[in-house]
């Protein structure tokens, strides 16, 4: 598996140290769920007693809002602009029972600012996460300046992945790319719309010896989610699925997940 060079993101030590409890959400390639994995981490963490903040991070392409049906009346695009702060910018989900900073879908502006302005950004993200027991940052897909910038704010990356070939081999290029740019980074690997978890173990497996073998690091597997039909129902009724299907057994598998993030702290 290889992947392209890119120029590097100089690393800034000193904030990242602070943003230790930030889980930061990834994939190589889009379409692997990934944002309603976002999602749900964020609201299974609420579950769980902890106070809770999504952010949108996936400039240019947002769609937190609309996977939950709301029409946040700030977003980042006022940040961006220097209408407001970002802690001016939170929305409430109280049925979710955590905060979110919606993006701006479709937005060029958001998807090509400056590098300086884009760590500013990733510096009051920091600020703001400790207000927060944990902040889920829904990256955008690739190995792009600001999913990596984000990125670099994150104490713990969580790396989606399907069985699919390609996704399997974009995965390994963030992964690579991270490792990289920031050796010794917890990075764990989320086995996603796997129909089974023997076989989500499988497909870990295979991307784990990519990354031994090349990178020699060994990513841990934080979980499998199984396939299940009731989560593209949520995502098609703009319902979070622990609301909608809470016995559902996607919803159970990133209650695990959840559960062995709490106790890893």
């Amino acid at each position: 598996m290889t992947t392209m060079e890119v120029p590097t993101l100089a690393p800034r030590p000193t904030l990242r140290a602070k943003g230790r409890n930030i889980v930061a959400v990834a994939s190589g390639k889009g379409g692997v769920g990934k944002t309603w994995f976002s999602i749900t981490l964020s609201h299974a963490l609420a579950r769980a007693g902890q106070k809770v903040m999504l952010f949108d991070g996936d400039l240019g392409l947002a769609n937190v809002d609309i996977q939950l049906g709301l029409m946040p009346k700030t977003d980042l695009g006022s940040v961006v602009a220097g209408r407001m702060t970002l802690n001016q910018a939170l929305t409430r989900f109280p049925e979710g029972g955590f905060d979110i900073i919606a993006g701006r879908s479709g937005s060029g502006t958001l998807a090509n600012i400056p590098l300086s302005r884009l760590q500013m950004l990733g510096d009051d993200l920091v600020l703001l996460a400790g207000n927060y027991d944990r902040v889920v940052v829904d990256l955008g897909a690739g190995v792009e300046k600001t999913t990596r910038n984000f990125s670099q704010q994150a104490g713990i990356i969580m790396v989606v992945t399907t069985d699919e070939p390609t996704s399997l081999t974009d995965a390994y290029a963030f992964i690579k790319v991270t490792h990289m740019e920031r050796p010794g980074t917890d990075m764990r690997i989320v086995v996603n719309m796997a129909n089974s978890t023997r076989e989500g173990e499988r497909i870990y497996n295979t991307l784990l010896k990519a990354c031994e073998g090349f990178l020699k690091i060994s990513p841990p597997l934080a979980g499998v989610i199984r396939r299940d039909l009731k989560v593209r129902e949520a995502i098609r009724n703009q319902t979070p699925i622990m609301m909608r299907s809470p016995n559902a057994e996607a919803a159970a598998d990133v209650e695990a997940i959840v559960e062995r993030l709490i106790r890893s702290r």
